[in-house]
């Protein structure tokens, strides 16, 4: 069975992330890129599916900059076996990347798709559901435990009320939650052979898809600094300042 995993590269999340001057996106230049945590999930996920017998191949792919190859690299070197690079300078929409994988997806045909749920740069969570609807898959999003048997996955996801299981019908689609897994640390042999492993190029306009955004930045904006909170005497306190000066009473 051929696994097919989207991963997205993203500022770390240990960055902390300032806008740009012009106020029109955030300032990336210099900042430390990784692969989108959620992403990291969903390779560790395809990769126990291998261990376990199940998958008999892993196809990792990521759309943007050519930088992106290193993302691809990075999820070789947990064990993907090959990758595939849709290289664009354009700013890429859900919509967009969305419409990119369901073209690579219909030829490289994989029976099971696995995605992070969001990204933590723009935190959408649209990517996986807009593939499903456009190859008509069926989905199970927030994936916190995946089985695969006799051509079903069978996904628990966490909803507001508790749990939920589904059964679907290969293939299928399944977007990934924090608590499916712990994602490993790629060790220095493995690291060594993702640089061997073989790594496509290709382009939108070869997959024969428009990526041209259909939503604009108007502006971006840090949130308003937050004043330090204070200790109150008593509880005739709080409420005062409540009624008179929060004035939420």
């Amino acid at each position: 069975m051929k696994v097919l995993v989207a991963v997205k590269r993203v500022v770390d999340y240990n960055v902390k992330v300032r806008v740009n001057a012009d106020q029109t996106d955030v300032d990336i230049a210099s900042a430390k890129m990784s692969m989108n945590p959620f992403c990291e999930i969903a390779v560790e996920e395809a990769v126990r599916l291998k261990e376990a017998g199940i998958v008999t191949e892993i196809v990792v792919v990521s759309a943007g900059v050519p930088q992106a190859a290193e993302t691809l690299r990075s999820a070789m070197a947990l064990g993907a076996d090959r990758a595939i690079l849709i290289e664009t300078a354009e700013q890429l929409q859900p919509l967009a990347v969305a419409k990119l994988l369901a073209a690579v997806i219909k030829n490289e045909q994989p029976q099971l798709i696995i995605l992070g749920k969001q990204a933590i740069d723009d935190d959408s969570n649209q990517t996986g559901q807009m593939l499903a609807a456009l190859l008509d898959y069926p989905q199970a999003t927030f994936a916190s435990k995946v089985v695969i048997a006799d051509g079903k996955a069978t996904v628990t996801r966490e909803i507001d009320g508790g749990l939920e299981t589904l059964s679907m019908n290969l293939p299928a689609i399944v977007t990934t939650d924090l608590r499916l897994n712990e994602p490993r640390y790629a060790t220095l042999p493995n690291i060594m052979k993702a640089k061997k492993k073989p790594l496509d190029t290709t382009t939108p306009a070869d997959l024969g898809v428009d990526v041209a955004p259909r939503l604009k930045i108007l502006k971006m904006m840090d949130p308003p600094t937050r004043s330090a909170g204070i200790i109150v005497p008593d509880v005739a306190t709080l409420l005062d300042k409540l009624r008179n000066e929060a004035k939420v009473l």
